[in-house]
């Protein structure tokens, strides 16, 4: 029986032995880190960059890009970056490296491991105006007016994005209030660096007369003089709803007085005049 239990014994080291190593050399399974998208985002100052070469780690090179834009980088010494597209700054450096015969057919790849570079101002009637920084490169109007608490109270539904798309002025108004219809979402556009949204005010009308609440009043999409009515509280014992008035600037600065139904649909900054009754 001693003889049995040392050959077992014997038997359970030698397979910790062969079986150890083998695991010990077994890498553990590391965690991919997520790539930025390569859409027409621009490497700005700030930006922190990863550039790896197939098959040639030596020309690996992770580095931030300073206010010039220029990177030194191995083999080619000063690049500039900044101001490029991703599959730009690829471009760039795989044919310096081309150029300078270091490599037959350079594949060059860039990772945007952080970005700091590309910010987009939100102006106007916005609750938190201001410039922000676009964390990702993939940052849409949605998101951005997320970050500037959306529009204020005051403010417009109707956003305009200022900016530049392949090296010319761009500039679109967009309906944030339909945005996120399921047929809309395509005007989700993403946000470039240096783009501008500005919210307007909402327009308005002005209500007087007898009315219970005289004053102006937002004018909501499709408002009609009846609306305007109900908006402003009713009418007075003594109003009537008959013979309003609307005052409307024409687009030469001269105003009309108009006697239209109560269905009529107001425009921005109408002047709307409710009678006493005579009886």
């Amino acid at each position: 029986m001693k003889g049995y239990s040392l050959a077992w014994f014997a038997l359970a080291l030698l397979i910790l032995i062969v079986t150890g190593p083998a695991r010990a050399q077994a890498p553990a399974p590391r965690a991919q880190a997520p790539a930025v998208a390569k859409t027409d985002y621009v490497l700005g100052a700030g930006d922190i960059v990863r550039v790896t070469v197939f098959q040639s780690p030596e020309l690996s090179l992770e580095a931030r890009i300073p206010e010039t834009g220029v990177v030194n980088y191995p083999l080619l010494g000063a690049v500039t970056l900044g101001g490029l597209t991703i599959s730009q700054a690829e471009q760039r450096i795989a044919n310096g490296l081309l150029t300078g015969k270091f490599l037959k057919q350079p594949q060059v790849s860039i990772l945007v491991t952080q970005l700091r570079g590309a910010q987009a101002s939100v102006l106007g009637h916005a609750v938190r105006p201001g410039r922000y920084t676009l964390e990702v490169t993939n940052t849409r109007l949605s998101d951005l007016m997320a970050l500037a608490g959306g529009v204020a109270p005051d403010g417009s539904d109707i956003l305009t994005v200022v900016g530049t798309r392949d090296g010319k002025p761009f500039r679109t108004q967009i309906d944030f209030r339909t945005l996120f219809r399921s047929d809309a979402q395509s005007q989700d556009m993403v946000i470039q660096n240096n783009d501008v949204v500005y919210v307007d005010r909402q327009p308005q009308i002005y209500i007087y007369g007898e009315v219970q609440k005289p004053g102006t009043l937002r004018l909501e999409r499709g408002m009609n003089i009846l609306q305007a009515l109900a908006a402003g509280g009713g009418l007075t014992p003594r109003g009537t709803q008959r013979g309003i008035r609307v005052h409307r600037k024409g687009a030469d600065g001269v105003t009309q007085v108009l006697t239209p139904g109560l269905q009529e649909p107001l425009l921005p900054d109408d002047v709307v005049q409710v009678p006493e009754s005579l009886f």
